[in-house]
């Protein structure tokens, strides 16, 4: 695990004010926590959010160096960036002791590429992209990789089959699904509406039979009427 030193200051003032001013003078506020209690203290802006962009997600072990000689080894567990403008608003750590084992979570990295997605178009699914682990803080890892080159469509990868150094203890689920190779999705295209053949058009309804008797009864009429007139 990389070992970075950063100068930092105890400070006295909290609130959104405070940490404005500190802000427009290029420092950053910020939290070591140890055991339950909490020390503010703040650091340069422009250092610190260089570091966080070297770390591309793994842990990094910081010696804060104050200004009355004091020393602290700790762990930057968590930031806050301005959704907006991008701007470090504040950064938590962790202080710990070089003989004390610590939990944190560590990135899981894939390594080359799999036969499924490669030879047969297969998709990577993500399942889960940290794993928990426990170790003193000198042996914590940058990250865990995992060879999936040999991942056919159907196979997986659970956190069993994760390797681990020495010294490391698993507090992750065994049985977690950390990644899968599945089927390329295909989409269905709807058959064309088949033309029917050999079916004759219905003829014309015929009349109804009421109107038919109709006309039967006034031609019957008519020839009784002529029959009179010739007697």
């Amino acid at each position: 695990m990389e070992r970075m030193s950063l100068a930092a200051e105890k400070r006295e003032g909290r609130g959104k004010g405070v940490a404005r001013n500190l802000r427009r003078q290029d420092m950053v506020p910020g939290v070591l926590y140890r055991e339950g209690k909490a020390q503010s203290i703040k650091l340069s802006k422009s250092v610190i959010t260089k570091i966080i962009n070297t770390m591309s997600g793994e842990q990094v072990i910081v010696d804060l160096e104050f200004a009355d000689g004091d020393k602290k080894i700790a762990l930057l567990k968590d930031y806050q960036i301005d959704p907006v403008r991008g701007e470090l608003l504040h950064t938590d750590f962790f202080e710990v002791s070089l003989t004390e084992a610590v939990r944190v979570s560590v990135r899981i990295t894939p390594t080359g590429e799999a036969i499924g997605v490669k030879r047969d178009n297969g998709i990577l699914q993500h399942n889960l992209r940290e794993v928990e682990i426990e170790c003193l803080p000198d042996k914590i890892p940058d990250r865990i990789e995992v060879d999936i080159s040999h991942l056919e469509i159907g196979q997986s990868i659970h956190v069993s089959d994760l390797k681990f150094g020495e010294g490391i203890k698993l507090i992750s689920d065994t049985e977690e699904l950390v990644l899968a190779i599945i089927p390329p999705v295909v989409e269905e295209v709807a058959a064309p509406a088949e033309e029917v053949v050999g079916i004759e058009a219905p003829e014309e309804a015929a009349e109804p039979e009421v109107i038919k008797k109709g006309k039967k009864e006034d031609e019957t009429e008519g020839e009784e009427k002529q029959e009179k007139k010739e007697k």
